[in-house]
C-alpha cells in the first residue's frame, strides 16, 4: 500500500497558509477523485498513538494529513510505516519549501529535510531519508522564515500557487496509477523546469 503524507499545521488559523502547502496538495487530489477524509479512528479500527486524516485513493493508496503541527508529523508516518508495512519507495511526501521560487515544483526519489521541521521531523523518526519527496515552492523567505511560511498567500501570488498545487496532484495521481518516479519525473520535471 502506498502512502501520500501532505504536510500542514492543524486548526483554521493555519488554513491557506505557505506551510500548509503539504494539506492544499492532498486536498486537491482527493477533490479529484470525489473522496472524503476520515479521522484515524476509523482506519481498520486503529488506535491512532497521533492524530491524523486519511482518503483512500482508488489506486490502493492512504491519502494521510498528520495534525500532529509540522514539527511532529514523523511520528504519524513511522506509526503507519510500522503498521501498514509498505517500504520506503512507497512513500511520498508533499511539503512547502521556501528555497524554490513561487509555484516551482521538485521532485525527487529521496534526499535530506533541509531547512524543513516537519520533513526533519520524519527523517529522523524513520532513520532514513531515502522516500520520495515532492516539495512545492512557497517563494522566497527572506529573513524571517518562521514568520514568512505562517503567512497566507497575496493576492498576486494565488493564481500561480493554485495552478502548482493543481500540476502536484496531477503528478501524483500519475505516480499512484503507475508506480513508476523515474517515469513521473521525467514527464513533469520537464513541465516544471523548461529552462531558459
Amino acid at each position: 500500500m502506498k502512502l501520500v503524507v501532505g504536510l500542514g499545521n492543524p486548526g483554521p488559523e493555519y488554513a491557506g497558509t505557505r506551510h500548509n502547502v503539504g494539506f492544499d496538495v492532498l486536498d486537491r487530489l482527493a477533490a479529484r477523485g470525489k473522496l472524503l477524509f476520515h479521522p484515524a479512528r476509523e482506519l481498520d479500527g486503529h488506535a491512532a498513538s497521533a492524530p491524523f486524516e486519511f482518503a483512500r485513493h482508488p489506486a490502493g493508496a492512504l491519502l494521510v494529513k498528520p495534525l500532529t503541527f509540522m514539527n511532529r508529523s514523523g511520528t504519524v508516518v513511522s506509526d503507519l510505516m510500522r503498521r501498514l508495512g509498505p517500504g520506503p519507495e512507497e512513500l511520498l511526501v508533499v511539503s512547502d519549501d521556501f528555497d524554490l521560487p513561487l509555484g516551482g515544483l521538485r521532485l525527487r526519489p529521496h534526499g535530506g529535510p533541509g531547512t524543513h521541521n516537519g520533513m526533519r521531523s520524519i527523517v529522523e523518526c524513520l532513520a532514513s531519508d531515502r522516500f520520495p519527496r515532492l516539495r512545492v515552492g512557497i517563494g522566497r523567505a527572506g529573513t524571517d522564515a518562521a514568520r514568512h511560511v505562517l503567512e497566507r498567500f497575496a493576492d498576486a501570488e494565488r493564481e500561480e500557487i493554485a495552478i502548482s498545487v493543481a500540476e502536484a496532484a496531477e503528478a501524483i495521481e500519475a505516480w499512484l496509477r503507475a508506480g513508476d518516479l523515474q517515469g513521473v519525473m521525467t514527464r513533469f520535471n520537464s513541465r516544471w523546469n523548461p529552462g531558459p
